[in-house]
């Protein structure tokens, strides 16, 4: 036996948590058919080992769709190619009026449906209790009250949906489901009256003197207070990151640092040997030793987001992006843009104003992703020393929150800069509900943290593997002869010098001369003011594939600029980097503010170019776009660098 089950629900009904408690790991994501936006499927194993495959659709309150994530819905539900069999309904106890018009809306259309009733205890804390016998009488449907955050009520709800259900998949049929605005117009007539009678005969209400959020609210939502109790909690993600994820880097450094000496010890010398020492695990140990701050990076955001904090943050910040020509709903995609900006930029549907919404897609990969942080954490290490700030602020956490603020107060001046060019007459309203504060959900912090720890790795990892080996190809070949020349007049030239020292010469002149150096030396003249030398401006080209891949082409080619003994760290490489013309660090103040400035600004994602293209339909746009960010990247760094030098 296999069904096919779509959750569906309102926003902010615990949907997502309860997707996460049935599939656990067994996750996937995929696209919906003919458009871009992100669809969560996931498999529900049964007491019997038979499986189920649900789909996560994206919440909604009513079957009238107003952006294109509404429209999935209704998609979904008439496509019969989709050929589910059961809609698991998730029902709000804490809103349950309002709950009941989507619910009602998918049961006058003949779909069978299961209710899970969540949210009970947050109803009882406002007083609300419940008849869920009478509630079931009234709704002519199979009840199933859960705790989706607690994981309470959930075998008792698988046991419901394979209840009955005895359908082969080979014997199902198409569903001729008519989902017309008259259809659903003539469904709803009338229904709030209906719906105001199921409430007084199911629901009691209790009289509540205190209640938590709202006092908690009068000082997290105070115009002032609340904004600088905000900018406390950001400053405080971004000292953890510096200080819980000091040592599992230095342990994950070291790690990669021995299986690149035990790889060129246990194998025999040849090509295959330096190409996964010096090309594969150098490129791959530049990403993975930042996995402890990417997750701890997503620990702290799902804990605002789930504690139901977040949405007071947006809240707050919304006045703020109005003077900008943004739209209240543009604070989503900014907010989301600190994580990544190709989700963020998708998020822009939600804008109904064509005008408004392309603003924010210019603007929105102004912010500072998480693909920059491993740039922006070796950079910082390099030149800000590990001290207190007041003696009790960590200065390397100060300057990772200029940086995030630095995307954010450009992206709204940007903003304010299209609005100029981009007009609109016509204004989107922001509805926000401010959910109850709670306690977040551990398991499902951890399934979100594993989640983007996995995806940023695998996805990260597919191209810097490909990268690295194209790197120690470019950087381990050359014209003919040149590899040789450079070998002999390195020896004449440094004669004297003990062997580690003469290796690492012969090295490094070998890159230079290589086709890696040739390439790196043909773009030098067009970086070079802006302090960056060849061997940053091959990083730069490669980081176009994505911004992380910065760090792995870094440490892929200062691995092949170093003899086969000198197994360093990244930033130990670059510290030891001295520039030939100068005869100092190359990596200085100015150099690594320059190179955070310029990966502040620049459009270095392919994915993000990608996304901003499928929602906008217009290579005009998207060209435009790439185009600013370049420029204003360029001409910030240019200054910034002849500023510090």
């Amino acid at each position: 036996m296999y069904m096919k089950i779509l959750l569906v629900g309102n926003p902010n009904t615990g949907k997502s948590t309860l997707f996460n408690q049935l599939t656990g790991l067994r996750q996937k994501i995929g696209n919906y058919a003919g458009v871009t936006i992100d669809k969560k499927m996931g498999k529900i194993i049964f007491e019997n080992q038979n499986e189920a495959e649900i789909i996560d659709l994206p919440g909604t309150y009513s079957l009238f769709a107003k952006s294109k994530d509404e429209q999935i819905v209704i998609d979904t539900l008439k496509n019969p190619t989709e050929n589910f069999d059961k809609i698991l309904y998730i029902l709000d106890a804490h809103h349950l009026k309002r709950s009941l018009i989507l619910f009602s809306q998918i049961k006058e259309l003949g779909f069978e449906v299961i209710i899970a009733l969540n949210m009970l205890d947050e109803a009882k804390k406002e007083g609300y209790h419940i008849n869920i016998e009478a509630l079931e009488n009234e709704l002519q449907t199979k009840i199933l009250p859960i705790n989706a955050r607690k994981g309470q009520g959930l075998i008792e709800l698988k046991n419901e949906l394979v209840k009955n259900n005895l359908i082969d998949s080979n014997s199902k049929t198409e569903k001729n489901i008519d989902i017309s605005n008259e259809k659903i117009v003539s469904g709803l007539y009338k229904k709030y009256e209906i719906f105001n009678e199921i409430e007084k005969k199911c629901v009691t209400k209790e009289k509540v003197i205190h209640h938590f959020t709202k006092n908690v609210d009068k000082i997290l939502l105070h115009k002032f207070g609340g904004l600088v109790i905000f900018g406390l909690c950001l400053l405080t993600i971004f000292s953890t990151l510096f200080t819980l994820a000091q040592y599992p880097m230095q342990f994950l450094e070291w790690i990669f640092g021995n299986l690149q000496a035990a790889t060129k010890t246990i194998l025999p010398e040849g090509v295959l040997t330096d190409l996964l020492a010096d090309g594969v695990l150098a490129g791959l140990g530049g990403i993975v030793v930042f996995i402890p701050q990417i997750a701890i990076l997503f620990t702290l955001i799902a804990l605002l987001e789930q504690s139901g904090y977040m949405s007071r943050a947006i809240f707050l910040t919304d006045r703020l992006v109005k003077p900008f020509g943004l739209n209240g709903r543009s604070i989503v995609p900014l907010v989301s843009g600190i994580a990544c900006a190709v989700p963020a930029v998708m998020a822009t549907r939600t804008i109904q104003n064509w005008k408004e919404r392309l603003l924010t897609i210019f603007v929105t990969p102004l912010m500072s992703c998480s693909a920059r942080l491993p740039v922006y954490v070796v950079l910082i290490a390099l030149v800000i020393p590990p001290k207190l700030f007041l003696g009790f602020i960590p200065l390397q956490a100060l300057c990772l929150l200029g940086l995030y603020l630095l995307g954010l107060f450009s992206a709204l001046f940007s903003a304010l800069l299209f609005k100029i060019f981009i007009q609109t007459k016509e204004k989107s309203s922001f509805i926000m509900e401010l959910p109850t504060y709670k306690t977040p959900s551990f398991k499902n912090i951890g399934l979100t943290v594993w989640e983007k720890v996995r995806v940023f790795v695998i996805d990260a990892g597919k191209i810097i593997l490909a990268i690295s080996i194209i790197l120690w190809f470019l950087g381990n070949y050359a014209p003919t002869g040149m590899m040789e020349k450079a070998e002999n007049d390195t020896k004449k030239t440094f004669k004297n010098l003990p062997k580690k020292e003469l290796d690492n010469k012969i090295a490094a002149a070998k890159l230079e001369v290589s086709y890696m150096g040739i390439l790196g030396k043909s773009i030098e003249p067009i970086i070079a003011p802006l302090g960056y030398d060849w061997k940053i401006g091959i990083a730069l080209i490669a980081s176009f594939a994505a911004r992380e891949v910065f760090v792995g082409t870094i440490s892929t080619i200062y691995s092949l600029g170093q003899s086969n003994d000198d197994l360093t760290t990244i930033q130990q490489k670059l510290k030891a980097e001295i520039n030939p013309q100068t005869q100092k660090p190359q990596y200085n103040l100015a150099v690594c503010v320059s190179l955070m400035v310029f990966y502040a600004f620049a459009m270095q994602c392919m994915s993000t170019i990608g996304a901003v293209y499928r929602e906008t339909k217009s290579i005009k746009w998207t060209l435009l776009q790439l185009i600013y960010m370049t420029l204003l990247a360029y001409m910030s760094s240019f200054l910034v660098y002849n500023m510090l030098s």
